[in-house]
C-alpha cells in the first residue's frame, strides 16, 4: 500500500512541476495556431501548425513584412493570419497592382518590393488610399486575391495583435523559422 501511494504521489508532483512550465509558456510566450482557408498561399497552407511568439512584441513593435495572428477587429472572438504592410502613421496606397507607402522619409512614397515572399504573378487589387493612425497596421494576406484583409475592413490595431508568426511545425517537410524580410527603399 504504501508503495502505490509512493507511486500516485510522484505522479502528483510530475503533474504539478509539467503544469506549472506549461501553463505559463503557453499564455504568456508562444501559442499554437492552425491556418484556416487560403488567403496566406503560397506561404502558408491550409491545416499547417504553427508556433506564435507572443513575447516579442511586448517588447517592440510589428515590423513590415512579419506575418501575425490576431483578433478579427470586428469580430475578436476570431483569430486571423496576414501580413503586416504598413505601419503607423504611415499612408498606403494601392493601386495598378502595387503597394506605394508614404512616411515622414518618403513624402513621394515607394513601391513596396514584396519579390521576398510573393511571387510576380500574384496581382494586389485595390484602389485605396489609408491613413495609419500612431496605433493601426495595415495587414494583407499573402492571396491577394483571396485574402479578406485591411482592404476590406479597415486598419488593424495593435492591441488586437496575438503575435507573430515564429515556426512553421507541421507539417515536417516544410518546417521553418520565420523573420521580417528585408526590404531596399
Amino acid at each position: 500500500m504504501k508503495s502505490l501511494l509512493s507511486f500516485v504521489w510522484e505522479i502528483v508532483k510530475i503533474t504539478v512541476i509539467t503544469l506549472a512550465i506549461i501553463i505559463p509558456v503557453r499564455y504568456f510566450l508562444m501559442q499554437p495556431f492552425f491556418v484556416k482557408g487560403a488567403s496566406m498561399e503560397p506561404n502558408f497552407e491550409d491545416g499547417q501548425y504553427l508556433v506564435i511568439d507572443e513575447l516579442s512584441y511586448r517588447f517592440r513593435n510589428p515590423e513590415r513584412g512579419e506575418v501575425v495572428v490576431f483578433r478579427y477587429p470586428p469580430e475578436p472572438s476570431q483569430f486571423y493570419i496576414k501580413r503586416v504592410i504598413g505601419l503607423p502613421g504611415e499612408t498606403v496606397e494601392i493601386a495598378d497592382n502595387r503597394v506605394k507607402i508614404y512616411d515622414s522619409e518618403h513624402p513621394l512614397g515607394f513601391i513596396l518590393n514584396e519579390n521576398n515572399y510573393l511571387p510576380p504573378v500574384i496581382p494586389t487589387s485595390g484602389g485605396e488610399k489609408q491613413k495609419l493612425g500612431p496605433d493601426e497596421y495595415f495587414v494583407m494576406g499573402d492571396n491577394r486575391q483571396a485574402s479578406f484583409d485591411s482592404r476590406r475592413w479597415g486598419v488593424l490595431p495593435r492591441a488586437n495583435i496575438t503575435g507573430r508568426v515564429w515556426l512553421r511545425a507541421w507539417p515536417l517537410p516544410a518546417a521553418h523559422i520565420f523573420s521580417a524580410p528585408e526590404y531596399s527603399y
